[in-house]
């Protein structure tokens, strides 16, 4: 899915293209309830905040909405450019979105409100350009239970020395009470919440790799690829491809109607 790069240092330019070829589209189910959710449709207003590559810009812009984006990492902008022609995607921070008070129907944070430097101004800006009644989308993983790539995340761990605690507690931001309650506490009002199945599937190891190495240099791949193909093993398919279970969370909230 997307993230909010620091632009101090933009790994995610430098990788623009690898997140869209392996991560792009992973998320389409989680978009496409997105969009029906919140009733995107001809004429809404639509600003993604960290919208990465440009995917639920290309979907939204074909059901008729008319679309901005914003990200930190101007290569991840010059690549939603051309995913969402006639987008209005400029190079911003979540915490200083340069639009107007009040301009837009629907924001959406997909993958990215817990990777902002400041969660709460990113959604003091989110409730700031929405207008009065607007729906602010938040969506991002669910418990780790539902994530098959948990299993190759702690392996990687293990091989740093640093196990995963079975017992450990859920990031709050998998769960969907800490998530209403940064929300409510923005003044906003959950509307609806949605657990999506969003299904990892690759052709080959090799692609798993890359995925989950994503930004490694080639000697970083060379020492942790191994760690990654022998965790990867228990997901591969008759047909030699790879299929992890994922689960994504949706959770849609409106503004107060002044």
């Amino acid at each position: 899915m997307t993230h909010a790069p620091d632009p101090a240092d933009d790994h995610w330019s430098a990788v623009a293209q690898d997140w869209a070829d392996l991560w792009g589209t992973f998320t389409d189910p989680a978009r496409r309830a997105l969009l029906a959710a919140t009733g995107t449709g001809p004429g809404t207003r639509l600003l993604d905040v960290g919208c990465g590559t440009g995917e639920l810009l290309a979907l939204a812009a074909s059901a008729g909405a008319a679309v901005s984006g914003a990200d930190a990492s101007p290569g991840m902008v010059d690549r939603a450019r051309a995913a969402a022609p006639g987008a209005d995607v400029r190079v911003a921070p979540a915490e200083a979105l340069p639009w107007p008070d009040g301009s837009v129907d629907v924001v959406t944070f997909v993958n990215v409100l817990a990777l902002t430097d400041d969660h709460e101004a990113a959604l003091a800006e989110a409730v700031r350009v929405l207008r009065p009644g607007g729906l602010l989308a938040v969506c991002g993983w669910a418990e780790r239970e539902t994530n098959d790539l948990a299993v190759v995340h702690a392996a990687l761990a293990a091989d740093d020395g640093e196990p995963v605690d079975p017992d450990e507690p859920e990031d709050p931001w998998h769960e969907e009470a800490p998530v209403r309650g940064v929300l409510t506490d923005a003044g906003l009002t959950v509307e609806h919440v949605e657990v999506v199945e969003v299904p990892w599937a690759v052709r080959d190891v090799d692609a798993v790799v890359r995925g989950v190495l994503l930004g490694e240099d080639a000697a970083g791949v060379a020492e942790r690829g191994p760690v990654v193909r022998a965790a990867a093993e228990p997901f591969r398919a008759p047909d030699g491809g790879y299929r992890f279970r994922v689960a994504a969370r949706l959770l849609v909230a409106r503004t107060p109607a002044r």
